[in-house]
């Protein structure tokens, strides 16, 4: 059986303009599992991840109201505690479903450390985007009054944004091969994993990021050795001139193409670029095929028909 790795966006879980509650976000997840259950159906060896930016984000103003009276938690424990809500409501979802389907596979979710680099740029450099969207003029009011720095995202609003740095490392891989091999389906990686450091006694700590879940996702897929990688979004390609009258969707791309493209700023790094990135890592270094495609095409992109193959 094929291993693919399919990482789902933000939309699977809150579309634009919906309450971010648990109830809404399970809602659209029964829509999402379906398509989840027809590839577990398919014989393909499934792993899952996703996106936490909105509920990382979400979290800290909460704990950014309450702090007067808790303490808030730093950001890769919120990090771990979205992996497991979310992971919690991807698993009992996608169970449910395959046994309507009357398919015995067990799921599970592994709780996920992603090792990065202490001394990575991307800690001086905040670009990762969580929580809400505000509008320019309160943007500004919290950078002012709460420090915090944001940046206008992909023409979509202002968000705040936190360090980014890349994904080296899996702590859990033994243990996700393990089950993969037990013939497990697995939500793992989710919300780009929780991210570590080794310090100078070779032990784990917490860092304060939140790591690109299409990064982790490409590192995990490449650590499994998957034969391919999928990128769920909410449009049905990539694009050149996105939201222009003149756009273009690119069907196939070589890696080649993929880079000229990306040094010619044709993504947006908020949005697009990390995606473009992660799959052209994964086919370089796998010669194996990646995909961006919508939710509802994915079925249609694995033959080849749709959405944006990448290849080598």
């Amino acid at each position: 059986m094929k291993k693919i790795v399919v990482a789902i966006g933000g939309n699977a879980l809150n579309k634009p303009g919906e309450k971010p509650t648990a109830e809404v976000m399970k809602t659209n997840l029964l829509g999402t599992v379906k398509h989840l259950a027809d590839l577990v159906e398919d014989g393909f060896d499934l792993v899952i991840t996703h996106g936490n930016g909105p509920q990382v984000g979400n979290l800290l103003v909460q704990q950014e109201i309450a702090k007067d009276t808790l303490p808030p938690f730093p950001i890769d424990v919120n990090d771990a505690m979205t992996q497991g809500s979310i992971g919690y409501l991807i698993t009992q979802t996608l169970s449910n479903e395959l046994k309507r389907r009357e398919l015995r596979v067990p799921v599970s979710c592994v709780l996920t450390q992603i090792i990065v680099d202490r001394d990575d740029p991307g800690f001086k450099n905040p670009t990762k985007p969580v929580g809400p969207f505000y509008d320019e003029e309160t943007a500004k009011s919290l950078q002012e009054s709460k420090g915090w720095v944001m940046k206008e995202d992909a023409g979509r609003g202002w968000r705040r944004v936190v360090p980014s740095p890349m994904p080296l490392d899996v702590v859990e891989i033994e243990s996700i091969k393990a089950l993969l091999e037990a013939n497990n389906v697995l939500v793992a990686a989710g919300g780009g994993g929780i991210p570590v450091v080794v310090n100078d006694a070779g032990e784990l700590e917490g860092v304060e990021a939140v790591i690109d879940k299409d990064r982790a996702s490409s590192l995990l897929a490449r650590l499994i050795g998957a034969e391919m990688f999928v990128i769920l979004t909410a449009v049905d390609h990539a694009y050149v001139n996105f939201g222009k009258s003149n756009q273009q969707a690119l069907k196939e791309l070589s890696v080649k193409d993929a880079k000229r493209l990306m040094e010619e700023g044709h993504f947006a790094h908020g949005s697009m670029y990390p995606k473009i990135e992660a799959a052209v890592n994964f086919v370089e270094k796998t010669g194996h095929r990646a995909i961006i495609t919508s939710l509802e095409g994915v079925e249609r992109a694995l033959d080849g028909s749709f959405g944006t193959q990448i290849v080598p």
